[in-house]
C-alpha cells in the first residue's frame, strides 16, 4: 500500500484530504507545517508527498530545496492555493512532478497522484 504525507499549514483541510486518500485505499498522514512534516521524513518512508507552498515559519520551496539538497527519491505534487507560472516552474525545478492549485477536484487529485506514483 502507497503511504503519502500531506504538509500543509491547513489542519481541516489536511485532515479532510487524509480521510479521503485512507478511503481510496492510501496510507495517509498529515503534518501542519514544514517543520513538522520534515522531522516526520527523517523517520518514516514515504512514496508521495503533496506539498503546500504558502506556509508560516518555513515554505514549501525550503522543503522542495531541502529534499533536492539531500537527494531525497521521494515524488512530490505541490498543492497549493497561491499558483502562479512561476511558482509552477521554480517547483518543478526543484523536483515537484506535479502542481496543482486549491481547492482541488479529488478525482483529478487522485489521477495526478496514480500518474506520479507509477512514473
Amino acid at each position: 500500500m502507497e503511504s503519502i504525507l500531506i504538509i500543509d499549514d491547513d489542519i481541516q483541510l489536511s485532515d479532510i484530504l487524509k480521510e479521503e486518500l485512507r478511503e481510496v485505499g492510501y496510507t495517509a498522514e498529515a503534518k501542519y507545517g514544514a517543520v513538522e512534516g520534515l522531522d516526520y521524513l527523517k523517520n518514516n518512508k514515504i512514496d508521495l508527498l503533496l506539498l503546500d507552498l504558502n506556509m508560516p515559519e518555513k515554505d514549501g520551496f525550503y522543503v522542495l530545496e531541502l529534499l533536492a539538497a539531500e537527494k531525497n527519491p521521494v515524488k512530490i505534487i505541490v498543492l497549493t492555493a497561491y499558483a502562479d507560472i512561476g511558482s509552477a516552474i521554480r517547483s518543478a525545478k526543484l523536483g515537484a512532478s506535479d502542481f496543482i492549485t486549491k481547492p482541488y477536484d479529488l478525482d483529478e487529485l487522485l489521477i495526478s497522484i496514480r500518474k506520479v506514483l507509477h512514473m
